[in-house]
């Protein structure tokens, strides 16, 4: 169990991003951590879906879908995998679907709104890319920590 990143954050003043709060809770967990990966596409999930079956290893996901609420990006079968697979979570700047099924999930699962349309599968994307969205720049390997008063990033480990 982590801090409350309002700790965290009050304990490494300088040394921390703070996420604009942009992001609704959509799975059971609420509280996760863990090492940033990287993911950019448009409202196309399948190189989500291929990255997300691989060893998640307690890391957590963080996915630039533009910001398009057109088509969700996360949904049940998505939060099935990052259960499977060892995932911490995943951030979507994007939308989520199947809520209610996600809601009942112990999975951390963040995104802008939920959409009904399923995305395309194509498998457009570009995986470990510094990402900037919500006010944060997010770098593979940097640390995300998350909970109920929002998402704080670090370059390093915060104890």
């Amino acid at each position: 169990m982590i801090r409350s990143i309002c700790d965290l954050s009050d304990d490494h003043p300088g040394l921390t991003q703070t996420a604009d709060p942009l992001f609704r809770d959509y799975g059971a967990q609420r509280v996760f951590h863990g090492p940033i990966a990287t993911l950019r596409c448009h409202e196309d999930n399948l190189l989500l879906r291929r990255t997300l079956s691989t060893p998640g290893e307690g890391r957590v996901m963080v996915v630039d879908g533009g910001g398009s609420l057109r088509r969700a990006l996360v949904g049940d079968q998505l939060g099935a995998l990052l259960l499977q697979h060892g995932w911490a979570g995943i951030i979507v700047n994007g939308a989520a679907r199947d809520v209610e099924t996600l809601r009942n999930m112990p999975v951390a699962v963040r995104a802008i709104a939920a959409c009904p349309t399923r995305p395309g599968q194509l498998g457009t994307g570009e995986l470990g890319v510094v990402l900037e969205f919500a006010g944060v720049v997010f770098r593979p390997g940097e640390w995300l920590y998350a909970d109920e008063n929002g998402i704080i990033v670090s370059a390093t480990p915060l104890a």
